[in-house]
Parts: structure tokens; C-alpha cells; sequence
């Protein structure tokens, strides 16, 4: 069974170069899916993709910035306190419930 390709159409007239944008894109779509005419196409289709995340990796990296030591400073403090403050908490419950758990057993019978 054939897939069906449906193409989404903009109501104003293209003009030529429009055209030729459009007809691009409509080949590349077709060429990611694997929808072209033999293994050019599929190459072109890698090719395409591979520019493209290469171009979008670039753009996000262009975003980045690199923290100031001070910031760094701060945020590793701010991690380190955290760290022992669960740590301390997570300890006085293993405590409470280790030594609820004692005397429930020996409450009901059990060896000490």
C-alpha cells in the first residue's frame, strides 16, 4: 500500500523564487523520509540532516555562557551544604524508624 504525501498550501500565490523555496523544501521533507528517487536521494537526505543538527548545535552553543568563578563558588557551596543537610535529615529518620521498628517487634514478642 502507497503512503500518501498530503502538502499544505498557503493561500496567497507564490512567486518564483517562493516557488523554488517551497519546491526545496518540499524535496528535503520527501528525502529525510526516504521518499526520493534511489540512494542519491538518501544521501542528500543524511547530508541535509547532518548540516542541519551541525547548524542547530552551533546556534544553541552560540547561547551558552560561561559562569564567573564567583558564581561557581556560590553554587558549589550552596550543593555542599545541601548535600549535608539531607544527609543529617535522611539520618535522624533511618533513626526514628529503625528504633520504631525495634520496639514494634519486641513489643510483639519478638528477641530483642
Amino acid at each position: 500500500m502507497a503512503k500518501s504525501t498530503t502538502v499544505v498550501r498557503d493561500e496567497k500565490p507564490l512567486t518564483p523564487p517562493e516557488k523554488a523555496l517551497s519546491k526545496q523544501k518540499i524535496a528535503d521533507k520527501l528525502a529525510e523520509r526516504g521518499e526520493g528517487s534511489g540512494p542519491a536521494s538518501q544521501i542528500t537526505g543524511t547530508y541535509t540532516r547532518t548540516v542541519d543538527f551541525l547548524r542547530d548545535v552551533r546556534s544553541e552553543m552560540r547561547k551558552v555562557t560561561t559562569p564567573s568563578r564567583e558564581e561557581v563558588q556560590t553554587t558549589t557551596t550552596v550543593v555542599i551544604v545541601t548535600v549535608f543537610a539531607f544527609a543529617a535529615y535522611f539520618y535522624v529518620v533511618d533513626a526514628v524508624l529503625s528504633r520504631s521498628v525495634q520496639s514494634l517487634l519486641h513489643w510483639l514478642g519478638g528477641v530483642q
